[in-house]
């Protein structure tokens, strides 16, 4: 069971599964939601014993983490790491994972990490008078130098601050992608990692969202959609849950042979309240898009992807695509009313897909057990976040532009 739930990224050239279930990764954490997406994803990853301080952790995401992985053992301390003497609590920690948003924490987990020999991996909410995003950076004996200064927060002692939880997962699988790196030899970014742009205005619309693809994508699709405040979303998928989706779906624990829209509908209605819709069927050319405003592309194929393209296109809708494989990725941002290319056009799928329409390739329910590729959660969770802040940009009056997501690359994030 165990094997299986993780079959898709033991199928990763170089992958050492062994060596993220045999770690121990400690984790800072602040009262947001930050740590506890962090501790959500790295028990999806396989990396079974966490130790985290923080005021809190979100009872729901962790309970997630829990179900998900039936070997995943969490020691939570609740508190705030105020002192050097607290360092002993640390001991066995293979590496230092730093969430916090008080410049205090920031100094110690830099110091206790010069000291040990040890490697830090920082990553947080970043939010000035007109600047929000996030930062990141992967700190060892030997990078003293001034971009340091920018991963410590200004603030030197805890206090309330504004908490985004879409950044946040963005934040969190940036943070992960490091800490898999580390613990399995491969090569880290030398570089501060940033996602920066203009904070977007409040804005008071209750727009009506179809989400194309429940899957990996679709799970965080749609609690980024939900944290958002956004209550009408329909789902479309016609595919049931399989054991091997439970290393990337993260709300799908409990639901194996239900179906994906299905569920993921309920479980937002759930914990939400959202007036979340579901069709459990494959989106075809005669489907239906005029009710929404915006189109979400989640799906895994590019002859759907094509289709999408050309049915936004057709019907003047906002469309968000979104695509990833196990290192990279992208999330594009097309309004019909600007004229140009459609995501499938921008990113060469007709070339890439031979241009066979899409009633001419005949999907089969449960396609990935015959055809499976590889795929890990991180990609999906970050290109899943920059989809619903592109939606958000947009809301707000702005045009977003296309995001591209490099894992190997030192900036990791590119426009």
């Amino acid at each position: 069971m165990i094997e299986e739930r993780l079959d898709r990224q033991l199928r990763i050239k170089g992958w050492d599964q062994a060596v993220l279930s045999g770690a121990r990764v400690c984790v800072l954490g602040d009262n947001d939601l930050l740590a506890s997406l962090f501790v959500l994803s790295a028990s999806a990853l396989g990396i079974n014993d966490l130790f985290v301080l923080a005021p809190r952790l979100d009872e729901d995401l962790i309970e997630n983490a829990r179900r998900l992985n039936p070997k995943f053992n969490l020691s939570f301390l609740d508190g705030y790491y105020t002192h050097a003497a607290l360092d002993d609590i640390f001991s066995g920690c293979e590496l230092l994972v730093d969430l916090s948003r008080y410049g205090l924490a920031n100094k110690l987990a830099v110091n206790r990490t010069f000291r040990a020999g040890s490697t830090l991996v920082r990553a947080f909410n970043y939010q000035d008078s007109a600047i929000t995003g996030i930062r990141a950076f992967t700190y060892m004996r030997g990078r003293e130098w001034e971009e340091l200064e920018s991963v410590v927060s200004a603030d030197n002692f805890p206090r309330k601050h504004p908490d985004d939880p879409v950044l946040s997962t963005l934040a969190a699988g940036i943070a992960l992608e490091e800490v898999k790196n580390i613990l399995m030899g491969w090569r880290v970014s030398s570089q501060l990692i940033s996602y920066l742009r203009d904070a977007p205005d409040g804005v008071s619309l209750d727009p009506n969202v179809l989400v194309i693809g429940a899957g990996s994508l679709g799970n965080f699709v749609a609690l980024g959609l939900a944290w958002s405040g956004i209550r009408r979303i329909t789902f479309i998928d016609p595919d049931l849950v399989e054991v091997a989706n439970l290393n990337r779906q993260v709300l799908f624990h409990d639901a194996i042979g239900r179906g994906k829209a299905e569920t993921l509908a309920t479980r937002l209605n759930k914990r939400f309240g959202t007036a979340a819709e579901y069709i459990s069927r494959y989106f075809k050319r005669n489907t239906d898009i005029s009710p929404f405003d915006v189109v979400f592309d989640c799906v895994d194929n590019f002859e759907t992807r094509i289709l999408i393209s050309e049915k936004c296109a057709d019907a003047g809708k906002v469309l968000i695509s979104g695509g990833t494989s196990p290192t990279a990725g992208q999330a594009v941002f097309f309004n019909p009313l600007s004229h140009g290319p459609t995501p499938a056009q921008l990113l060469g799928l007709y070339e890439i897909a031979g241009k066979r329409r899409l009633d001419q390739v005949e999907r089969v329910r449960e396609s990935c057990r015959y055809h499976p590729d590889p795929s890990v959660i991180m990609t999906n969770q970050i290109i899943a976040a920059l989809m619903v802040d592109a939606f958000r940009i947009h809301l707000s009056g702005r045009t977003p532009g296309n995001i591209f997501y490099d894992s190997e690359s030192d900036e990791k994030i590119l426009s």
